[in-house]
């Protein structure tokens, strides 16, 4: 009896260990950034999914579910209960934060770079940037944005 509990134990410390480290966030990178320049040749208007505190949700419901569990029961069951109720009340707070995320309204951009490739940047909305105008993209991969020169 004494066994089960300390690996049910140690199995819900890893699991809380696990989605922690899941909604830690690799910080930003710092050093040089590239920069290109190019002219703008299209702009679509689309919506971006919001992913404000993405995890929060998760980490928040499991932590009511295991408060909940704690209430149900005795000695192991109540140890099951902990259990089961932090992974359910992770999976329902998951499901919630999905659900109430708001999307923001963004612009999908292709500039033509003074190389002649055509580079594609999705970025939240900029009303300062017109098809022609002249930009500079600094960043890149998912930190890419076109700014106006």
């Amino acid at each position: 009896m004494l066994m089960f509990r300390k690996t049910l134990t140690g199995l819900f410390a890893l699991f809380l260990a696990v989605i922690l480290a899941a909604c830690a966030s690799g910080g930003g990178t710092y050093g040089e950034r590239e920069a290109r320049s190019g002219v703008i040749e299209q702009i679509t208007p689309v919506q971006i999914a919001g992913s404000q505190g993405v995890g929060v949700g998760a980490v928040v419901g499991g932590v009511v579910g295991f408060g909940v569990g704690s209430l149900v029961g005795k000695g192991s069951g109540r140890d099951v209960a902990r259990v089961l109720g932090t992974v359910g009340g992770a999976y329902a707070g998951h499901k919630v934060q999905q659900h109430y995320a708001t999307p923001v309204q963004g612009q999908q951009i292709v500039v033509r770079t003074d190389t002649g490739v055509l580079v594609t940047i999705t970025q939240p909305a900029n009303p300062a940037l017109a098809v022609g105008q002249n930009v500079s993209i600094e960043g890149s991969g998912e930190d890419a944005r076109v700014v106006a020169r």
